[in-house]
């Protein structure tokens, strides 16, 4: 399997964020731009521990991230490759583009924890 950028379907556009992504057997494909600093430590709420258990292996476009985990924190600059660990939470500055790639199964139990506490958030507006 192959895709453009612009040929993964695009499933979250917002003032902050763009997502573009995939499923590929049993791997996560995602594309995302954030346009706005993002925060993500409220969306985890409710995983163990409030973290990612998600393990993520990426690449940096451009931009930077910061990625805190229990007893540390990481910085990942465009350009660099990445490993994400269970046990993290992210935070991207704006104008932050990245490729990264997470099994499926991982993926989708973390993403109902935080399209559901996405969407508790916005009600609250």
């Amino acid at each position: 399997m192959k895709a453009s950028k612009n040929d993964l379907p695009k499933t979250m556009e917002s003032k902050e964020l763009i997502t573009r992504e995939a499923e590929w057997g049993d791997m996560h494909v995602g594309y995302e731009t954030y346009d706005k600093d993002s925060e993500w430590e409220p969306l985890h709420k409710g995983l163990p521990d409030d973290l990612c258990q998600c393990p993520h292996w990426g690449y940096l476009l451009k931009g930077r991230m910061k990625v805190k985990y229990k007893d540390h924190e990481e910085i990942v600059n465009a350009g660099e490759v990445y490993y994400m660990e269970p046990g993290h939470v992210p935070f991207m500055e704006a104008g932050t583009e990245l490729m990264e790639f997470s099994p499926m199964a991982e993926y989708t139990e973390t993403m109902e924890v935080i399209n559901r506490n996405f969407d508790l958030m916005q009600t609250k507006k």
